[in-house]
């Protein structure tokens, strides 16, 4: 059985902990506290770019929140470790952090896309942005609002309300960071137990992951998956890898 690497350990503790921390704090404020909001929500605070990457699950226990913990932190030791076994601790972090941001900027970025054009249309329709954000916020829509109104403002509400939990954007980017550097490694899926290379396993999951963001169509994941978390956290990963393997490494290491 593979070791357990030290930083690998240490993440999986405070992930532990902040999992235990959704539980015990009352009437969900721990995940309000440090889940990933819209930017547009009054919930959304500047430290929940990097809190989030340590939540999963919301503040009562349900079977989805276990396994979504559970999934991730096998995937952190699975990945993580021979990963940190090479790197070191201080660039295995810098992956880590650096696929989490990048997870948060696309997955926010496709928020944004699909937010704006049917907030400028309503903001051009005459209503405020004060007016919209309380309908957003309470979900109670103003006497008055005409029927094209309420349907852009049913196209952006699950966008302004959405939250982001979960080391899923960092472990994709460790994920294709092990794959660069064990290219031949057989993997296998849980519920498909045929071995397929790293190298075409690693890709083929982030073409789902960004078919599911686009269509909405989940292959494997809930559907509430942040799915271009997904793919932002594995092209961050896999750039870095791209550069250090170029500009930094003794190239026989890699062989």
């Amino acid at each position: 059985m593979m070791r357990i690497s030290e930083t690998v350990k240490h993440l999986i503790i405070i992930n532990v902990v902040m999992f235990i921390g959704t539980l015990f704090v009352a009437n969900g404020a721990f995940y309000e506290w440090f889940a990933m909001y819209f930017p547009k929500n009054d919930l959304f605070k500047p430290w929940q770019i990097i809190t989030h990457m340590f939540m999963h699950g919301g503040a009562y226990l349900d079977n989805l929140s276990i396994m979504h913990l559970l999934f991730n932190m096998f995937a952190l030791w699975m990945f993580g470790s021979p990963v940190e076994q090479v790197l070191g601790s201080k660039r295995f972090l810098f992956i880590y952090f650096s696929a989490g941001l990048g997870a948060v900027a696309l997955q926010v970025g496709y928020y944004y896309f699909q937010y704006l054009p049917n907030y400028n249309s309503l903001i051009a329709s005459g209503l405020s942005s004060e007016q919209i954000t309380q309908m957003l916020t309470t979900n109670k829509v103003f006497e008055g609002v005409s029927q094209s109104q309420l349907m852009e403002l049913q196209n952006i509400f699950p966008v302004f309300n959405a939250s982001m939990v979960g080391a899923s954007g960092c472990i994709m980017g460790i994920m294709a960071a092990f794959g660069m550097m064990n290219p031949n490694a057989e993997l296998m899926l849980i519920f498909l137990p045929i071995p397929i290379k790293a190298k075409y396993f690693i890709p083929g999951i982030i073409i789902l992951d960004l078919v599911s963001g686009i269509t909405g169509q989940s292959f494997f994941s809930p559907s509430n998956t942040a799915y271009m978390a997904h793919v932002g956290g594995a092209l961050t990963g896999f750039f870095i890898m791209w550069y250090w393997k170029k500009n930094q490494f003794n190239r026989n290491r890699w062989d």
